[in-house]
């Protein structure tokens, strides 16, 4: 099988719609093939507890979008995750069901159709493919990593939010001491 490495515009567009949807009581993964031995792979794909399924194609190029490639759109939400100059490019040729995502933020919401294949098979092809990803991070040999750099975000903007807190106080404080002649500079 011959590997080709992503873009750095794709894996900025994977950033922005993982963002975009992490939230609680919603669950995501990328290149999700459906069923068996299926031969359409959705770019990301989520599912919430309230039973939607949304699907996801990253488009980087006006090549890209127009490529007779199958779009796996088999969700009752599915949309286009696309740089904004892509989108002033292709949005006429956008079908009206189907939404797009711009930078992380919904710029035309998708209307709700019905699934394309059904219920548990895109819950078995999720879970086939949330299980490969386990298996590639647990086989890297560091599992652990994920979870120390998750304590370090954390830390870092629990001191961020401190910094930011003695920042004000001493803002007050300057203001009360001095009044309109304290300034920053």
């Amino acid at each position: 099988m011959i590997s080709i490495a992503k873009s750095e515009l794709t894996t900025q567009l994977e950033r922005e719609i993982y963002y975009a949807t992490k939230k609680t009581g919603v669950f995501g993964c990328f290149e999700v093939t459906i069923g068996w031995y299926g031969r359409e792979r959705v770019d990301y794909m989520t599912f919430d507890t309230k039973g939607a399924w949304r699907c996801y194609e990253i488009k980087v190029s006006l090549s890209d979008f127009r490529s007779k490639a199958k779009k796996t759109f088999v969700g009752h939400f599915n949309y286009y995750v696309l740089t904004n100059e892509l989108y002033e490019k292709v949005k006429d040729e956008i079908p009206d069901h189907i939404g797009v995502y711009v930078g992380g933020s919904c710029v035309k919401k998708a209307k709700k159709q019905k699934l394309a294949v059904g219920d548990q098979i895109l819950k078995d092809s999720m879970i086939r493919s949330l299980a490969r990803e386990s298996d590639k991070l647990f086989e890297s040999g560091s599992p652990a990593s994920v979870s120390t750099l998750r304590r370090q975000v954390m830390q870092a903007r629990k001191e961020r939010d401190q910094y930011k807190q003695m920042y004000r106080e001493l803002m007050n404080h300057g203001r009360a001491k001095y009044g309109n002649r304290w300034h920053v500079s």
